[in-house]
């Protein structure tokens, strides 16, 4: 089994009020993955993922993209120094920060 990563992701461009809270955490429920997503008071979104390192890439790979409505602009990521259980036992969608 793989190891797996805490990664933080910042994703910023049209991200809010298009659904992408709940595109990105189905696409993390999907992988099997846990952590959580929220707004960030700036306009962007905020994940945080604990995953094998190849199934991070292909989220990340996803974010870039989005719902329909998004634009994404960037997307930065970062690894964390994080226990398991921050990242919580399943996927969730948590309130603005």
């Amino acid at each position: 089994m793989s190891s797996k990563l805490a990664t933080r992701l910042l994703i910023r461009g049209r991200v809010q009020s298009v659904g992408y809270r709940a595109w990105f955490a189905a696409e993390a429920e999907r992988r099997r993955l846990t952590g959580w997503v929220r707004n960030r008071r700036d306009g962007s979104v905020e994940a945080l993922i604990l995953a094998p390192a190849e199934t991070l890439h292909d989220l990340i790979e996803a974010s870039r993209s989005g719902p329909p409505a998004a634009r994404v602009t960037e997307v930065a990521f970062s690894e964390e120094d994080v226990q398991e259980s921050e990242a919580g036992p399943g996927f969730d969608v948590r309130p603005t920060a």
